[in-house]
């Protein structure tokens, strides 16, 4: 069977270039590759990277730190045009459906902040059912969540119930940067995909995985 070679990064907070990628056919970012958030500049240097690395997909959603895409999303958009930008919205690549979004439960006063509960039901309302690669932002509650200085856990208990009804074969975040690892939990693998630590450190390598592509129709 066809197999399709995913790498996985997240939170890189413009040290992009610093982060060593390997090859793959799919390159997804799952947000927070700005720093200030508020700065075109920020945004222009991210693209001139993706637009060199040679993975010939790339995917890509903004995180609580990508305020412009927030606050001036048709201005921000224009300056991804090396990958495909998504927010709550999906894209199908080779027979895969990735669907994407940056909403993630309440966390100061950064971008995408929904309230817990039926506010942020809403979104993951709008997964489409038959997802293959899951890309968000924040994690599922309980699942590598949790912050290295208290052990709470600080993902969408939402979320984790929306997982567990669309089933994607994987399911790819950060955010939350001591989280960062990988686990599989009744067939769906979970990925914290963050890279650098909590002292924005860069201390974690890229997540490479293989997701097999469903077979031609006959």
């Amino acid at each position: 069977m066809a197999k399709l070679k995913i790498v996985c990064i997240s939170d890189t907070h413009g040290k992009h270039k610093d982060v060593c990628l390997p090859d793959g056919d799919v390159l997804i970012h799952a947000g927070d590759f700005m720093t200030y958030g508020d700065r075109l500049s920020e945004i222009a240097s991210f693209n001139h990277w993706l637009s060199k690395q040679p993975h010939r997909h790339k995917i890509v959603i903004a995180g609580n730190h990508d305020l412009l895409f927030e606050s001036d999303p048709s201005l921000a958009r224009t300056q991804i045009t090396a990958a495909t930008y998504l927010e709550n919205s999906a894209v199908e690549i080779e027979g895969l459906r990735i669907w994407g979004s940056p909403q993630q439960p309440r966390f100061l006063d950064w971008a995408f902040n929904v309230d817990r509960g039926p506010a942020i039901r809403r979104y993951w309302d709008m997964i489409h059912a038959k997802t293959d690669i899951l890309v968000t932002h924040g994690p599922p509650f309980g699942i590598l969540d949790t912050i290295d200085s208290s052990g709470e856990h600080l993902g969408c208990e939402e979320l984790a119930i929306a997982v567990r009804r669309v089933r994607p074969k994987l399911h790819i975040f950060g955010h939350i940067h001591g989280g960062h690892g990988r686990c599989e939990l009744n067939g769906i693998g979970y990925v914290n995909a963050s890279v650098l630590d909590e002292n924005y450190r860069i201390a974690y390598s890229p997540a490479v995985l293989t997701v097999d592509l469903r077979p031609a129709a006959v």
